[in-house]
Order: C-alpha cells, then sequence, then structure tokens
C-alpha cells in the first residue's frame, strides 16, 4: 500500500546545495548557544501555554533565537549549527509544556472534595519531567525513516523552522527575495497577534481586534467562527487541502451540528464548549486512535523496513546508533519506574501499562502531527486517563501520573520528528539533531520546575488564590485535565451519556476510512487524522488554516512560478511572527514593558 497523499510541500530553496563536506555542526559554540536558547525557552513557554491556551510552533522562534545568539559571537555559523540550537529549543519548549499537567495538578488539590494528596516540588518536578521526556525522546529516534523519509509526512512546524533556517543563513538574490517575503509576513503576523483581544498587551482598546468573527450565536458558544491568526493561515497553507478540508468537516460535525443533538438527547445539560468537548472527544480521539493503528497495521512492512535500516546503522554513520537507543530506553524507563513509585506513588505495575500504552499513542501522534500540525497531546493524554479509569477506577492519582507519562512520551517524541524534518530539508546530520534535543530535556524541565510555581504565585491560578483576578492564568487544557479526572474519579458511569457508544463509532469511522484511503476512492474519502483533529481543535483555528488551504490553491494557480518560489517563505513567515511575539509577551510583561490587561 502506497503512503497517503500529504501535500509535502518543497522549500523554496529545496535547490541549494546541501552541507558542503567538512562542515561543522555540533560545535562548542552551537552547544552553548544551544543550552542558554533552551533555558528561555524553557522558562518562556510556560506563561504563553497557560495564558493563551495553546503553544505557539517554538521551532522558528528557536531558530530566530539561535540566530541572535550565534551572531552575537560570530559571523561565520551556519545554518547546520543553528539547527542544533533550534532542536534543543524545540526540546525545551516541548518539556515546557507539561506545565499544563503541573497546573492541573494543583487544580485538583485545590477541589478540597478531592483530597489529592500531589503538589511537586522542583526535584520532583524536574526528575519526572526529565526520565519520561528523555524516554520519549529515545522511542521516536527508530522512527524518523519511516515518518520523515518513506511516508514523507508535512511536518508543517518543521518545513516552517528549515525555511527559516535557510532564510537566515541564505546569501544572493534568491535569498534576499525569500528573506523579504519571509520577513513581511513575519511582520504582519506580528502586528496582527499584537491587536488581537487574547494577546491583551496594552492598555489602549481602540486599536484592537476580537480573537475570531464567530458564525451566528452557537458559534460564538462553541468557538466556530473565522480567526484572526495567521499561524493558522500560514500552517494551512502547507498541509494541504485533503487535511484542510477533513479538518473542516470535523469541526463542523462536533461544533455546529453536534450541539444542539447532544442538549436534545441529555448527552449535555447545557452548550457550553468545555461540557460539549468532554462529549466529542470521545469519538474523535477513537478515530485518531483507531485509524492511525490501523494506518500503521496497513504500512507493517514499511515500518519494518524502517527498523531493519535503523538497526543496522553504525555509531560512525549519520544516525543515532540502536544500541545507545536500547541502552537509553531501558535506563530512562527505569529511572521513570523508581520516580513514579518513590516519589508519586505509583505502583510498579501501573508505570509500566502506561509506558506501553504511550508508545502506541506516540504512533498515532506521530501521524497526526504530520498530516494536520496539530499536535494532540492533550487528546491522548485523556485517552490514557480513560483507560486508567478501566484499570483502577476512582484512582485520582494514578489517573494523572499514568496520563502525565503519556504527555511527556507524546509532546517530546513530536518534538524529535518536527527536528528531522527540519534538519532532512536542509541535510543536517540526525545523530546530532539527537543528542541536542536530549541535552536540552533536564534545561527545559530544570527551568519549568522553578518558573511555573513562581508563574502560578504571581498571576494567580484558576480555582485557586488569585485565579479570580485579572490576569489570571486560566490554562483551559489544564481545566480539561483535571475536570476529565474528576469525571472519571466518579467512576465510568458517570461519562456523559452516549460517549463509549461515540467512541467505538468513531474508531470503526477511523478504521473503514483508513482502509478506503487505499483504494480508488481515496481522493473522496476523508482523512481520519483530519477530521479527528478537527473535532478537537477550536473551529475558530481549523476555519482559519481552511482559508490558508485556498489562498494557497488559488495562488497556485495564479501564478505557479511565484507559488513556488514565495508560498513556503510567506507560510513560514506567518507561523513565525505570532509565535516570536507569543514568547516575547513574558519576557516584555516581567521586565515591565508591557502590561497585560482583562478582556
Amino acid at each position: 500500500m502506497t503512503a497517503p497523499a500529504i501535500a509535502a510541500p518543497v522549500a523554496s530553496h529545496a535547490d541549494a546545495p546541501l552541507k558542503p563536506a567538512g562542515t561543522r555542526e555540533f560545535t562548542v559554540r552551537a552547544a552553548i548557544a544551544a543550552m542558554i536558547v533552551a533555558a528561555v525557552i524553557g522558562a518562556s513557554y510556560p506563561y504563553i501555554v497557560m495564558k493563551l491556551g495553546f503553544g505557539p510552533n517554538i521551532s522558528v522562534v528557536s531558530a530566530f533565537f539561535g540566530f541572535l545568539a550565534l551572531g552575537l559571537v560570530s559571523k561565520t555559523y551556519n545554518r547546520w549549527e543553528n539547527n542544533i540550537v533550534q532542536a534543543a529549543g524545540t526540546s525545551a519548549g516541548q518539556t515546557a509544556f507539561l506545565c499544563v499537567l503541573m497546573a492541573a495538578f494543583d487544580m485538583l488539590k485545590y477541589d478540597p472534595t478531592l483530597h489529592f494528596p500531589l503538589q511537586l516540588t522542583h526535584l520532583q518536578a524536574f526528575l519526572w519531567l526529565t526520565t519520561a521526556g528523555v524516554l520519549g525522546v529515545l522511542l521516536a529516534v527508530p522512527l524518523r525513516r519511516h515518518y520523515i523519509i518513506d511516508e514523507n509526512l508535512t511536518f508543517a512546524d518543521g518545513v516552517a523552522a528549515a525555511e527559516t533556517l535557510i532564510v537566515l543563513d541564505s546569501r544572493g538574490k534568491e535569498g534576499v527575495d525569500a528573506a523579504r517575503a519571509m520577513g513581511f509576513a513575519s511582520l504582519l503576523s506580528a502586528v496582527l497577534m499584537a491587536m488581537r483581544a487574547d494577546a491583551r498587551l496594552l492598555r489602549a482598546a481602540w486599536y484592537r481586534i476580537p480573537e475570531m468573527l464567530p458564525f451566528g450565536t452557537l458559534g460564538g458558544k462553541m468557538n466556530v467562527g473565522i480567526g484572526w491568526s495567521l499561524l493558522n493561515i500560514g500552517s494551512g497553507m502547507l498541509v494541504g487541502m485533503r487535511i484542510n478540508t477533513s479538518m473542516l468537516v470535523g469541526s463542523l460535525l462536533a461544533w455546529v451540528v453536534a450541539p444542539p443533538l447532544l442538549l436534545r438527547y441529555g448527552s449535555v445539560d447545557e452548550l457550553l464548549r468545555r461540557k460539549v468537548l468532554l462529549w466529542v472527544m470521545w469519538p474523535a480521539t477513537g478515530m485518531l486512535v483507531a485509524g492511525g493503528l490501523m494506518a500503521l497495521v496497513l504500512r507493517w512492512n514499511v515500518l519494518a523496513r524502517s527498523f531493519r535500516t535503523f538497526t543496522g546503522a553504525k555509531v560512525s554513520g549519520d544516525e543515532f546508533p540502536a544500541r545507545w537507543v536500547v541502552i537509553g530506553v531501558a535506563i530512562s524507563g527505569v529511572a521513570l519506574v523508581v520516580v513514579q513509585h518513590t516519589m508519586l506513588g505509583t505502583p510498579v505495575w501501573m508505570t509500566l501499562v502506561a509506558m506501553a500504552v504511550s508508545l502506541v499513542f506516540m504512533l498515532v501522534g506521530l501521524r497526526v502531527m504530520g498530516e494536520t500540525n496539530w499536535g494532540p497531546i492533550s487528546a491522548l493524554s485523556n485517552m490514557m486517563q480513560g483507560v486508567f479509569g478501566v484499570l483502577a477506577p476512582g484512582n485520582i492519582v494514578a489517573n494523572m501520573t499514568s496520563s502525565g507519562v503519556t504527555g511527556s512520551i507524546v509532546s517530546q517524541s513530536e518534538g524529535i520528528m518536527q527536528n528531522y524534518k527540519t534538519g532532512h530539508m536542509i541535510g543536517s546530520t540526525p545523530r546530532y539533531l539527537t543528542w541536542a534535543q536530549l541535552m536540552a530535556v533536564p534545561v527545559g524541565a530544570v527551568t519549568v520546575a522553578f518558573a511555573y510555581p513562581l508563574l502560578r504565585d504571581t498571576y494567580g491560578l484558576a480555582g485557586g488564590p488569585g485565579g479570580d483576578l485579572p490576569g489570571a492564568l486560566q490554562s483551559p487544557i489544564s481545566q480539561k485535565w483535571a475536570g476529565f479526572a474528576r469525571l472519571l474519579s466518579a467512576g465510568l458511569s458517570a461519562l456523559p451519556r452516549g460517549a463509549v457508544q461515540a467512541l467505538v463509532v468513531g474508531a470503526l469511522l477511523g478504521v473503514v476510512f483508513t482502509l478506503l484511503e487505499g483504494t480508488k476512492l481515496k481522493k473522496w474519502t476523508p482523512s481520519p487524522t483530519g477530521v479527528g483533529i478537527g473535532m478537537l481543535v477550536p473551529g475558530s483555528a481549523i476555519v482559519s488554516m481552511f482559508i490558508g488551504g485556498v489562498l494557497g490553491e488559488i495562488w497556485k494557480k495564479l501564478s505557479p512560478a511565484g507559488a513556488q518560489r514565495q508560498l513556503v517563505p510567506v507560510a513560514s513567515g506567518f507561523i513565525a511572527g505570532e509565535a516570536i511575539v507569543a514568547v516575547l509577551i513574558p519576557i516584555l510583561v516581567k521586565i515591565g514593558l508591557v502590561h497585560l490587561v482583562d478582556g
């Protein structure tokens, strides 16, 4: 069976020469800059995620920070050194994303009826995130060839990061033209981000625009409309129309068609997005998991060939050696078992089960990320909560720690696969990128271990002291995580009416759609990955991605040559501008140059 027809874009500089012979990549200056950028990203990313409710593309931000850090000490650095820095920054950001789990722990502790006992110390948070994160990186290493080369999945953030590295290191007219296009797009995206209401940058209100243009009253309640985010527009331009259309179908089904029906038949008692999401997440995740696993089953020979190729790699080759992967997985796996048992009170068998199931979910998450540019970390972690709702009913600690294992493993695997995509496009050595990511995991862990409690105590957290004050961190991902744990603490019988049946239907559709992808009906078959992620991601983001895809197709029709040269730089700029502003917000707030306002 052939790989899915993903619109894998080719960078506008794909015809540029790859790494010249003798070029140094993992230099001392690159390693030092990598650790500095990892620390900056790890310290700033928790605020972004908890304040904005999403994690913007940290890969392009890391590339820009690497450009600045390396440029301060040398004018002779190259894109391959910056790729090392970018990989480390991405790794630290993926680790820091798990602040949402630490916030969920606190939200559960704030509820006096639950008697939730865990509150992570700095050391516990560091060790937990480090051991699980390292395990996630190493488990994903053998899959590089399968997802990046054999299937050639898009990984749009990785494409944007590669384009950024190339533009920042370009010479000649082509490089100048691409840099101008990307620079203008980045500036436009950054300005629009600063003007959006959800950024809350300045006290003046006359220039601010709404986060989205809702589609009617129900669209406003369900967050369906046109989102004013060029980051989403840029992502849509890269991932291709089949995926964009499938995501739009999933979004309309989940957030336009389903809510009135769920209210009518008693599956929800009111039309609030968070309540509808607790039902919608079941068929969506079922479709993602079943579709992803069926795709792997159908491509077992391709996956097996990738593993055989990997296990034949020598230490002196470009690949990270298989022997080191096996040793590293064993050490980090045992360390995670010890940390969870001694510090978090999780039985050994539970951690072993969590690691095994997380490996399966990781395979699904990588496919979803590669096709749609959305990492289903939260959805797959919630699915793990459901698994332990069956294995350990009512055990809210096991529920949370097991889902944390999944979150860490899936998050780091997505990060390294994005880095591999970037490196593949510019000719970097995978082994060096792996080392950079492994080095940055503990850096990200230690920074978030200290940054998260500082942010919580400074700004307040939803449900806790100061949680109702203007500027408090609402962290919607954490609220969903904690809310699902509360729900499952009462047993599976407390799930929304029809949720389990919807899970089965979603899983069956995921299998059917995946099977049809291998037939002549593929062109007319929705992508199960696209439909599933479209049901989970805010509808305003999906509509914007669809619009981006349409704009990209129109550009290709009207000016094929211009689109070939400029489409990827412009799309990458749209992603980069918003992501950079999102990272700069906490830094400017911290030094007092920007003040946040409510609403």
